[in-house]
This record gives C-alpha cells, structure tokens and sequence, in this order.
C-alpha cells in the first residue's frame, strides 16, 4: 500500500502544487435554465461585474465596466460585440456564440482561431431579460481552466439583490475578492440568506 501511495503522490502532487482550477460548479440555489430566449437576451447589456481566477487586484486599473452587444443572426448564433474605454481608447472585441445541448449554453467561436485553439463554453446561469443576467464561462487551455463570471445589467445600476447573486456564484467557483475586478468587493458583505 505504501508503494501504490507514494506512486500516486509523485503523479498528482505536481498538478496540485501547480493549482490546477477545476471545473467551474453551479451554486446551489441558482435556478436551472428551461428554456432560453435569444430574441429577449439580445440586445445592450452593461458588463458591470467581472471575476475570474486569472484576474489579480492589479487588473483592476486596467479593466473597466464595458458595453455588450448580444445580436442573435439568422442561424441562431448569438454575435457578441464588446467595447471598453481604458484612457482616451476604446477596445473592442467580439466573437459568435453557438448553441449547445442546454437551454442558454453556448461555444465560442472567435473569428480566425486556429484549429486545435482554446475551446471555451459559455452558460447563462440566471437571467430576467429585462435587467439582469448572469454568465459563467469556462475556458480550456493547454495548462488549467480559466473560469470568469460576468454580470450584465441593462442599466448602469443593479440592486444589492442581483449583485449578491453574482458574489454568491462567484464563490461557488472558488473565487476570492482578490479574483474579483469590478466591482470593488473589498467590504461586501453578502445577504448570509443568499448563498
């Protein structure tokens, strides 16, 4: 037995030294998706919450809320255009998102990737259509999986309700306030009912 022990200790021990991420989790609480309405989902959203655990305090001066364009196109993609002011530029991005099996799970697909890239999924995990959504995605890379959340607002302002809501899933995650780059969560103190 302790042969098969120090075996398995010497195969795993460097991963779990290297912190490998799991794979992002559901909080429990959050309701499952039924159904998704990509007519109602398209639209401007405000990207007024972003944590992941690639992101450190120092990415906080860096990044800001930014706008999203969700336009659903003729064949049930979704485009996603996305625009940040940092200074006196403005970046913009965007990439397609294709429906999977799940009712508001999508894949990515970015324009030019290569085959063999990165694939990353995307799930919509609540969402009012009107006023908030929240969004969990999940990319594979060569070396660990990268995990962000996202809240999206159709108003520059979210009650304290739903942005609970988007610490609450953050934590289910295994995110810290120090993965967190907006908003600033340093003195949050979540509804203890919520998650």
């Amino acid at each position: 037995m302790g042969l098969r022990w120090a075996l398995w200790l010497t195969l795993t021990l460097p991963k779990i030294l290297e912190g490998e991420t799991p794979t992002p989790t559901m909080q429990p609480g959050f309701p499952q998706l039924t159904s998704f309405q990509s007519d109602q989902f398209q639209g401007e959203w405000f990207v007024l919450g972003l944590a992941g655990n690639i992101y450190k305090k120092m990415d906080r001066v860096l990044l800001n809320p930014f706008i999203s364009l969700f336009e659903l196109k003729n064949n049930s993609h979704i485009q996603v255009t996305n625009s940040m002011t940092r200074g006196k530029h403005c970046d913009a991005w965007s990439y397609m998102l294709i429906p999977a099996t799940k009712p508001g799970q999508f894949t990515v697909d970015i324009k030019g990737s290569r085959p063999g890239a990165d694939s990353e999924e995307v799930q919509v995990i609540e969402t009012d259509y009107t006023k908030f959504a929240l969004m969990l995605s999940s990319r594979q890379t060569s070396s660990q999986t990268i995990i962000r959340v996202s809240l999206l607002g159709r108003k520059w302002r979210l009650p304290y309700k739903t942005i609970n809501k988007f610490v609450c899933l953050t934590r289910a995650q295994n995110l810290t306030k120090n993965n967190f780059v907006f908003p600033d969560v340093t003195d949050w103190l979540t509804d203890p009912s919520v998650c």
